[in-house]
């Protein structure tokens, strides 16, 4: 089917407007590759210093510059359940790429935080800033130059981000995201949300909310609702970044091992020394970037996507807004239905049909790009598959089941939840924002009500406590921006809106804050655009100011006669008790340098051209070094 307009047209703006900051990523990409292994840039003392420890055959095969080396980095933590898993990764990789003639070293880990540990707790002011510091820990790793490929080993939050931010920029070596699972299904997310919002009215107890929440986390892999992590997971899909399928496989079972030997192999399969070389920076380009937007929005992903997409195109050169999120959402048919905005989990969805009818569906509407790289090769039609287990032990594919086997759960194309994606650009006199509506109901999407200021969760939480939030508002929390605090999850906040909106009262949240994947049914315009610290309106609001948010209109707009909102000033607060204790001294740096979050509220800047007179590498070492398109690519090839 021929591609629908709107994709077309948006990727064209893309292409036009990251036409200069792309060129500049892909000279950079050229410039750091060189003739043969990379590893032949390094002094011999070097390449000493790289395989000292390394037993005897790995080491012969780096001493003899032929082999290719593929490095393992890791977020593993025995913290994280859904990183957990990975402790035994490594040992399996390194056979796995041994029987294909490559070596394979651990190159470093990366920090990985659980947001479900710091949901409200001062550690969670550094999370969206942990994604930046991931990239860096990332490029550390690398910056040994040892590599010719990287396997990516990651699944939640801010982490696999950070990953591939990191990958960008080395985007001259190929690049395999390897995931860990889901856990198996307990608790369901509907009883989960129920035993919080008793909670929140004091009709449970701390005991009966702890029971609730252990049998819903209770062992290995990803928490199993639809929040950011598998958020994540199905992006790597529609990008061509895992192998197909490899998302929502279980922990500790012979396919997800299977899977993860099929990985390993195939980043050794595309390094610059075979014929199939795929890196990462040709990999992700400006369609693949409109592929992984296309895919939030037809599954009811995380509006954190809203920072990180923005983010990771940035990495690689691409400049986008929630523009494009908010016309593509327009066209995008909902094809899910996972919790929050449905009863079922990702485990469901895996078993109706998964990514490879997710993406097939959209490939045959139109929806998706089918002419992009992926570590498969040429075409994402290739990841239209779904993964089983041979007698033999190995990974292998047969094509996506032609139907759904719960359309509860997963559509086709034809007959969609819902005709858009459930993501909105809402905007006026308070700035530009983002809503997510999939999970909230028509008769809740307008709200015009007073607004009541706080400037933390905290005093949203006292007031309600107190018994004086009952009766129809708009909560404006201010001060949660990046620059403030580094930007918070507010999920806090959610049980207690929704027993409100379930008595009957109006109530809606704005917030330069965020609220991520988890957001529920209460509307909520968040990552509020410019934050008070930049100079944004939401500091002229005053108690009692009447708000609309309007998700059909786009409307988010203080109803201030604007002679009186003109003359007011901004308000200030007293931040230093955000800024000490739990190691937020050290991130200073990233609260003053961090851009807006419709720039993906990052640390890092779009790349710049190379100066003609630096060079990366030995002369005698560089390989073709003249800047080239995505197409020079594919035509060398």
């Amino acid at each position: 089917m021929a591609l629908h307009p709107v994709v077309e047209s948006v990727t064209a703006r893309i292409i036009a407007r990251s036409r200069p900051s792309r060129g500049a990523y892909l000279a950079h990409l050229d410039a750091a590759r060189i003739q043969g292994v990379q590893r032949g840039a390094l002094s011999c003392t070097n390449l000493a210093h790289g395989f000292a420890a390394f037993p005897a055959n790995d080491k012969l095969s780096l001493k003899e510059y032929k082999k290719p080396s593929v490095a393992i980095v890791s977020s593993y933590n025995d913290m994280l359940s859904a990183h957990q898993p990975f402790e035994g990764f490594p040992q399996i990789i390194k056979q796995a790429v041994r029987e294909v003639g490559a070596v394979a070293q651990f190159a470093g880990g990366v920090p990985a935080m659980c947001d479900g540990v710091t949901q409200g707790q001062p550690g969670m002011e550094l999370s969206l800033f942990s994604r930046d510091t991931i990239a860096m820990s990332t490029a550390v790793a690398l910056s040994h130059n040892m590599f010719d490929a990287a396997l990516y080993l990651g699944v939640c939050d801010k982490i696999v981000p950070g990953l591939l931010i990191g990958a960008l920029h080395f985007g001259h070596l190929p690049a395999v995201f390897v995931p860990a699972g889901p856990m198996t299904s307990g608790l369901s997310n509907k009883e989960k949300a129920q035993v919080r919002q008793l909670y929140a009215q004091g009709k449970a107890t701390r005991e009966d909310l702890l029971e609730g929440e252990s049998k819903a986390y209770h062992g290995a892999g990803t928490c199993t609702f639809y929040g950011t992590a598998n958020s994540n997971q199905m992006l790597m899909e529609v990008m061509g970044l895992h192998m197909p399928g490899a998302a929502f496989i279980t922990p500790n079972t012979p396919l997800r091992d299977a899977l993860t030997v099929a990985a390993s192999q195939r980043a050794a399969a595309i390094t610059a020394q075979s014929a199939s070389y795929l890196p990462v920076g040709h990999i992700v380009d400006e369609k693949c970037i409109v592929n992984a937007v296309v895919g939030l929005l037809a599954t009811g992903g995380s509006t954190n996507h809203t920072l990180h997409l923005v983010a990771i195109a940035k990495a690689a050169g691409i400049v986008i807004d929630w523009n494009d999120f908010n016309e593509l959402s327009a066209i995008v048919p909902m094809l899910t239905r996972i919790y929050p905005n449905g009863d079922a989990d990702v485990n469901h969805f895996h078993a109706a049909g998964g990514t490879g009818y997710l993406i097939r569906e959209l490939l045959d509407a139109g929806l998706l790009h089918e002419d992009v790289n992926t570590i498969l090769g040429h075409g994402l039609r290739a990841h239209c598959m779904e993964p089983f287990l041979g007698e033999d032990g190995k990974v292998f594919w047969k094509d996506a089941p032609a139907a759904s086997a719960d359309e509860n759960v997963l559509r086709p194309a034809s007959n969609p939840f819902a005709p858009d994606g459930g993501m909105v650009l809402v905007a006026g006199n308070l700035g530009r924002a983002v809503m997510k509506v999939s999970a909230v109901k028509p008769e809740h999407r307008t709200v015009e009500a007073p607004a009541l200021v706080f400037n933390s969760q905290e005093d949203f939480m006292a007031a309600y406590k107190a018994g004086s939030l009952d009766r129809d508002f708009v909560a404006v929390l201010r001060f949660q921006g990046p620059r403030a605090n580094g930007m918070p999850e507010l999920h806090a906040l959610t049980p207690a809106l929704a027993n409100l909106q379930d008595a009957g009262r109006h109530v809606a949240l704005v917030t330069d804050g965020r609220m991520s994947g988890a957001s529920g049914k209460v509307p909520a315009a968040i990552h509020v655009s410019p934050e008070i610290l930049a100079g944004g309106p939401l500091g002229l609001v005053r108690d009692g100011d009447i708000i609309r948010l309007d998700a059909f209109t786009g409307v988010l707009e203080a109803l201030v006669p604007a002679d009186v909102w003109h003359a007011r000033s901004l308000v200030t607060a007293d931040l230093s008790p955000n800024h000490i204790g739990m190691g937020r001294e050290l991130f200073s740096m990233f609260r003053s340098t961090v851009s807006a979050a419709e720039e993906g509220a990052t640390t890092f800047g779009l790349p710049s051209p190379i100066p003609t007179t630096v060079a990366l590498h030995d002369a005698d070492n560089v390989g073709d070094t003249v800047p080239g398109s995505d197409e020079d690519f594919l035509a060398r090839k």
